[in-house]
């Protein structure tokens, strides 16, 4: 029976990994996400995962060694962090094309310069093109649970394609958390062995990601969105199923004291669960506040956002990544896309918090629920605003 542990997240990542059986993990070491690798290394090492650990020189290599581990027909697994994860970028738009479900953990943190080890969504935020499956975990269960469905989702052979788990940085990664872990016979009941789609095979040879010319390079790019958009469908499968034996059940978006408010927080990751608590202490004030989670961010469960968010005056939307001459945040940008011209829809509002691993607080949300509620009556004179700026 599954049981419960208080464990650090990247552990539980790890032992999730061991639990999927897992052939080949190759990864380079980045601050934060060095613990899982590490974890999963002794555990090969010691023979209580049956893998083969490729220690690679580069995260550009890791990437390239997934790539062909993946083609070959082995469940493949690696995890990168910030600038790791833009030096893997020049390989990640390449899984997706070639239909290889590869699963990677991102630990997400800043990007230099100025140097910075700490958590924010820079790193993630500008690899949200590269066609993979993205979903973000607010808590220590829910990364171990998303990283058992990653595997499910992304070996599906009405899928095959390659899926992220992004965990916050140290908020998450290197944090103790209550985690009920499963049994090798429970996930052996919800995992299926890996059967690729396609396959790199001397007996039956194939050409994988063949010069792509003019007249057909088009149509291999529309294949691979189609293939992107229509995993949903797998994806909420996978969410049942996981929900009918084990109980947790999954959302592409969560919400939180939702149906009545006037404004609604959207938040990603680690930051939701204080944002649970900006709620309660508004609500306990009379403000109608509630919580609109985005668990599920690429594809982008568009339908499913307009119905969570159905009856809200205005969104407060918490972007934790502040791309230089935007007009908003990556969440920002996609929302106001949402809800172009969409009639009723909820005003928008965009607030850059969380930079650097710089704490975001009940009283910043409170702050940004505030701004929204005045901005409703009067135009805000930038279409986003940096909230904390200048606290030590």
């Amino acid at each position: 029976m599954s049981r419960r542990v208080g464990i650090e997240v990247s552990i539980a990542v790890a032992e999730a990994v061991r639990l999927a059986d897992v052939d080949v993990v190759a990864a380079y070491p980045i601050t934060p996400q060095t613990h899982i690798i590490e974890h999963i290394s002794e555990l090969i090492a010691t023979g209580q995962l049956d893998a083969n650990f490729i220690p690679v020189e580069s995260e550009h290599a890791a990437m390239s060694c997934c790539c062909g581990s993946s083609a070959a027909g082995a469940r493949t697994f690696t995890s990168s962090s910030s600038q790791g994860l833009l030096l893997m970028s020049e390989v990640l738009f390449i899984p997706g094309p070639l239909r290889l479900p590869i699963v990677m953990v991102v630990a997400d943190r800043a990007l230099s310069a100025p140097i910075n080890i700490w958590n924010d969504h820079q790193d993630i935020m500008s690899q949200r093109d590269i066609g993979w499956i993205q979903t973000f975990a607010q808590n220590g269960q829910e990364a171990f649970d998303l990283t058992l469905h990653a595997f499910r989702v992304a070996e599906d052979r009405r899928v095959s394609l390659p899926m992220i788990v992004t965990i916050d940085g140290f908020i998450l990664s290197h944090v103790i958390e209550p985690v009920k872990l499963l049994t090798q016979e429970e996930v052996n009941q919800y995992l299926p062995p890996f059967k690729p789609r396609y396959r790199l095979d001397p007996k039956r040879p194939i050409t994988m990601g063949p010069v792509g010319i003019p007249e057909v390079y088009t149509e291999a790019k529309v294949a691979h969105n189609e293939a992107l958009k229509a995993s949903k469908k797998v994806i909420l499968q996978g969410w049942k199923e996981f929900a009918d034996l084990f109980g947790r059940q999954y959302h592409p978006v969560e919400t939180y004291r939702s149906e009545d408010a006037d404004i609604l927080l959207v938040t990603m990751g680690s930051i939701s669960e204080t944002a649970i608590g900006a709620v309660d202490a508004m609500r306990d004030r009379g403000q109608k506040v509630g919580l609109a989670r985005i668990l599920l961010w690429r594809p982008f469960p568009g339908p499913e956002f307009r119905r969570a968010t159905r009856g809200a005056k205005a969104l407060a939307v918490v972007d934790r990544c502040l791309p230089p001459g935007a007009t908003s945040g990556p969440v920002g940008t996609e929302l106001r896309s949402l809800f172009y011209k969409v009639p009723g829809a909820p005003k928008i509002f965009n607030f850059i918090a969380g930079l650097g691993g710089r704490d975001v607080r009940v009283k910043h949300l409170e702050e940004m629920v505030d701004k929204t509620m005045a901005y409703i009556k009067r135009r805000p004179k930038e279409l986003y605003e940096v909230i904390g700026a200048h606290e030590k």
